[in-house]
């Protein structure tokens, strides 16, 4: 099978956590890329209790699931959060031997912790927002520097139990709901600058490819929430307006983060610039996929389609695998 040019894409949405719905939204779309391709798309969706589906089938048992991920050449994983962008799936994936396009489990796991990531940042002399851990009530009186404090959990995405703390008394409060979202509260302080991301991606040649920069027009002294991500109110700005020097240092942090991480497929990095430099906000490396999610406006704004897009993904997933270094390019 893997000496044969690519015919069958598995692509898994879905997923066992609060991010399964916008999960399910990215996955349609990568479907329907992948079908224009004159692909066959292998539709695989994971449920809120973490069963398989294939389309309107009853639920597949995970051998079964198993079964039919080693039919396919290629899979097109876009499971957001935990038990998925974690590591999880792509630990899955190798496992069965099937190629897949994204991060292996080192940087899925790595990305997902926020914590963890910026240690990382650090190690490499990034800047990130000074903050602390909550592993218990008592660390919360511990926090140094006075308000605004932004809450989140330590795994979440999506923005999900984040919060904005103006005043200590909301502390206790914003903590329990970031512990509600999932993993151990991060308290950091409140960065005031403006939101940049920024995508990169391996292709089959081995060469990282940026999309451009992109801002996020938020309220002064505000924070980009779920709301905004999903409700279509949210100002991007694509390519953002930066000076060289700006641009030049997202650059170079996102690509020495990609590398040090171990990413692979494509991941978001989000920093605030800020009149002091460039400061890191964190790491995606299952970024949102829809055909009007971040990551694709800035690959469109270079002049590559989402459709492009997708194909330089697969193409890459099956070029990295030693077993399936030799099938034709995915071709639009």
């Amino acid at each position: 099978m893997h000496n044969q040019p690519v015919q069958r894409v598995a692509v898994i949405g879905g997923g066992a956590n609060d991010e399964h719905d916008v999960s399910v939204a990215s996955a349609a779309a990568v479907a329907r890329a992948v079908r224009s391709l004159g692909l066959e798309a292998v539709a695989l969706t994971i449920d809120r209790a973490g069963g398989w589906h294939h389309g309107d089938d009853p639920a597949l048992s995970p051998g079964e699931a198993v079964a039919l991920l080693t039919t396919c050449d290629v899979a097109f994983p876009v499971l957001h959060g935990v038990n998925g962008e974690d590591g999880s799936i792509a630990g899955l994936l190798g496992l069965t031997g099937v190629p897949f396009v994204g991060s292996p489990v080192r940087a899925g796991a790595l990305g997902m912790d926020k914590w963890v990531t910026k240690l990382v940042a650090a190690a490499l002399g990034l800047r990130t927002a000074r903050g602390m851990l909550v592993r218990d009530s008592a660390d919360a009186v511990s926090i140094e520097g006075e308000p605004p404090y932004v809450v989140k959990p330590t795994t979440g995405g999506s923005s999900n139990g984040v919060s904005l703390v103006r005043s200590v008394s909301e502390l206790g409060a914003a903590i329990d709901h970031a512990r509600l979202a999932g993993g151990i509260p991060l308290v950091e302080a409140f960065v005031r600058g403006r939101e940049v991301d920024v995508a990169l991606f391996r292709d089959r040649a081995g060469d990282l490819r940026a999309g451009a920069t992109l801002e996020i027009g938020v309220a002064d002294g505000g924070v980009f929430d779920r709301a905004q991500k999903y409700d279509g109110t949210a100002a991007f700005t694509v390519p953002a307006h930066l000076t060289e020097d700006e641009a030049a240092a997202i650059d170079s942090a996102a690509r020495a983060l990609y590398e040090a991480l171990g990413c692979a497929g494509v991941a978001r990095f989000d920093f605030f610039v800020t009149p002091g430099g460039v400061v890191l906000n964190e790491v995606n490396t299952t970024p949102g996929f829809t055909e009007h999610s971040q990551v694709p406006r800035m690959y469109a704004a270079t002049g590559m389609g989402y459709v492009e897009l997708v194909a330089a993904l697969l193409d890459a997933a099956v070029a990295s695998t030693p077993a399936m270094s030799t099938p034709s390019p995915v071709t639009l």
